[in-house]
């Protein structure tokens, strides 16, 4: 049986639900519009950035691994390293446990690069957080930290830079 009380608890958390919805919604869109609009930021796309960033920041990981941290299919993401590969910031290898897999790393020119893009990309967020008190700035980044966390135990893992692109064609997991 529904009490008033729980009644009056289920709206408050449904307005809170959307209001919530909303503004990460629109948060989210802000972001992925910037992003988008920087076709090529510092001559890598979008893309290839989530993917040095997964490289600079998980360590060396086998292409597979890498298809999955960007939600893209292998192929897909094949392409992606090959670019990065032809430009120096990405070096393939064979995987010392299974010699038919191919293990990718960052290069040192990868990693100056992914240094330059998250100076570039912080330096940016201080300007977007300047006009706010400290203590709001850091309860603004444990929550968001916190809700990260719960997402991704909800629903999935998600390692890396900022929104990933996701392509389901060729999947097989």
């Amino acid at each position: 049986m529904v009490t008033p009380a729980l009644a009056r608890a289920g709206g408050a958390l449904e307005r809170d639900a959307t209001a919530f919805y909303q503004a990460v919604s629109h948060l989210v869109r802000v972001y992925q519009f910037r992003d988008r609009q920087r076709i090529c930021y510092r001559g890598i796309s979008v893309t290839q950035c989530y993917a040095l960033s997964a490289l600079v920041e998980g360590g060396a990981m086998r292409l597979d691994a890498l298809a999955g941290e960007l939600f893209l299919d292998k192929s897909t993401a094949s392409r992606v390293v090959d670019c990065l590969e032809q430009e120096g910031y990405v070096r393939r290898g064979e995987d010392r446990l299974d010699g038919r897999a191919v293990r990718l790393e960052a290069t040192r020119k990868g990693r100056t690069l992914h240094a330059a893009i998250v100076r570039d990309l912080i330096e940016e967020q201080k300007r977007l957080i300047e006009e706010f008190p400290a203590d709001v700035r850091r309860a603004a980044a444990a929550l968001i930290s916190k809700l990260a966390r719960s997402a991704e135990a909800k629903f999935g893992s998600t390692r890396g830079c900022a929104p990933r692109e996701r392509s389901t064609r060729g999947r097989t997991d």
